[in-house]
């Protein structure tokens, strides 16, 4: 039901961009003919006073020649300078945003690992993408080493935000993190991501062959390589490619459905066999008939382990020991299933119409078999 909405929203996104890119062509196209007016005018200006000095007597033909020649050699470089000048004008959008990669800040620390386990403790933890957009306040939880702990709430609540946070693609504002009690800012990235695995809902397939996609640059065998792609149920699919494990998966794996990719990126983890393991949804792109067997091999993967896992889907919060609830851009509830049944009304709600739809599913399903 949303279809107009979006198109109308699309519409208006494209009119705006023409009417700014009409708006740069006629600003580049008024400043460049102007200024090359200009420079016409001046050979035109020495042409016209140096005829009027040449039927005075003040100078001889050869002098108006000689200053005509280095008026034009002088005023066509010049023009030139001023077109290549508008296109560098041209280029101060693209030349911003490279200066804003540019001039992000690195993120530091010690190349010294200092945890004393896998704990993940957020306290009070605040940020934001932009300065003055909240995204997330004041949350409070802790990830146990060895348990699984759900991040479920609406959508645009800033489940994605928190996993995103505890894997370090960005550094926090307020508050703080910490991994067995060392804060995650004092581990350079590099090493801390060796202590992290992240899933996503939408994962990144380099353009090279499966099996250095799953091993990710270590030097695993292929023995185990294969033994990290049968638990994700996804070997047998990649024995019935052309070149098997040494079949190139195209630019952003294109030749790989989604639910390909993400068995793939499940057997990266897998192979990895990192103590944190962070799955945002990394089944939904899974079909029916594979969803039974990925969700074992996460269980075994997910043994003895700090686990996050964000739950779009309910059934996925059967292995979850814990549960928060993100809503607003904070943490509302935490605890086991049934603490947070009882005492939070979105996941009492959520659950309620979740197992009505399944009774409704399960009576249409006993009717048609009945007939």
């Amino acid at each position: 039901n949303a279809e107009q909405r979006y198109l109308s929203g699309l519409s208006g996104k494209i009119r705006a961009v023409e009417k700014q890119s009409i708006a740069a062509e006629l600003e580049t196209a008024l400043f460049v003919s102007s200024a090359s007016m200009v420079l016409k005018l001046g050979i035109a200006s020495v042409a016209l006073t140096g005829s009027v000095l040449l039927v005075q007597g003040s100078i001889d033909v050869l002098t108006l020649f000689l200053f005509l020649m280095a008026a034009s050699r002088m005023y066509d470089p010049m023009q030139g300078a001023l077109q290549n000048l508008a296109a560098v004008i041209a280029m101060r959008t693209n030349v911003g945003r490279m200066n804003e990669i540019l001039d992000a800040p690195l993120q530091t620390g010690s190349e010294q690992l200092t945890n004393q386990g896998c704990d993940i403790v957020f306290d009070h933890v605040g940020f934001a993408y932009n300065s003055g957009e909240t995204v997330l306040r004041d949350v409070s939880f802790t990830a146990r080493q060895g348990e699984v702990t759900a991040l479920v709430g609406p959508s645009g609540g800033g489940k994605t935000t928190v996993s995103r946070l505890a894997a370090r693609f960005w550094d926090y504002q307020k508050g703080s993190i910490t991994v067995g009690g060392a804060d995650i800012r004092s581990i350079s990235a590099e090493h801390y991501n060796k202590l992290v695995a992240y899933v996503s809902q939408d994962n990144f397939l380099f353009d090279n062959t499966v099996r250095e996609n799953i091993r990710m640059g270590s030097n695993a065998t292929l023995e185990k390589v294969r033994t990290a792609a049968k638990e994700a149920h996804i070997d047998d699919f990649i024995m019935s490619l052309p070149d098997g494990y040494d079949t190139k998966v195209g630019s952003f794996g294109s030749r790989f459905s989604g639910g390909e990719k993400q068995r793939i990126a499940i057997a990266r983890a897998i192979l990895k066999n990192a103590p944190i393991l962070i799955l945002d949804e990394a089944t939904s792109a899974s079909d029916p008939e594979n969803q039974m067997e990925i969700d074992k091999a996460i269980q075994n993967l997910c043994k003895g382990k700090t686990v996050i896992v964000v739950a779009h889907r309910l059934s996925a919060l059967k292995m979850c020991e814990r549960v928060a609830v993100v809503e607003n851009h904070t943490i509302t509830c935490v605890g086991t299933h049934e603490e947070v049944r009882k005492n939070n009304a979105y996941y009492r709600k959520a659950w309620e119409d979740y197992e009505t739809a399944r009774n409704i599913t399960y009576q249409l399903e006993g009717g048609e078999q009945h007939e």
